[in-house]
């Protein structure tokens, strides 16, 4: 099993930027895809972006395309969102999960989850 610790949230003004950090520990970091989800009050969780196990391919959700990032350093076992351009829809809580694979609609079957960090974007 893979445990899973986000950091980096936090508050910003609309425009602004952030990145978030998920370090992995556990069993080896390269034999799991890894994605973000965010869950805002009242709503569901949804998948924002994914990276597949060899960091080849990646997804995003049409509301963060252009402006957000993932990205994997293999060697600090260590997924990055960073997220630019943000707006006040951005605000929720991020978690980072690991999973199966990198599908057309996000992390394909998350199995793990981090703790979750509150981002929030100001008007």
């Amino acid at each position: 099993q893979v445990q899973l610790a986000e950091s980096g949230g936090g508050l910003v003004q609309a425009g602004g930027s952030l990145r978030l950090s998920c370090a992995a520990s556990g069993r080896t970091f390269l034999r799991y895809a890894l994605g973000w989800f965010r869950q805002a009050p009242g709503k569901e969780r949804e998948s924002v972006a994914a990276v597949s196990w060899y960091g080849d391919r990646t997804y995003y959700a049409d509301s963060v395309t252009g402006r957000f990032t993932i990205s994997k350093d293999v060697l600090k076992n260590t997924v990055y969102l960073q997220m630019n351009s943000m707006k006040p829809e951005d605000t929720a809580v991020y978690y980072c999960a690991a999973g199966a694979e990198a599908g057309r609609n996000g992390l394909i079957s998350p199995n793990t989850w981090g703790q979750g960090t509150q981002v929030t974007v100001s008007s």
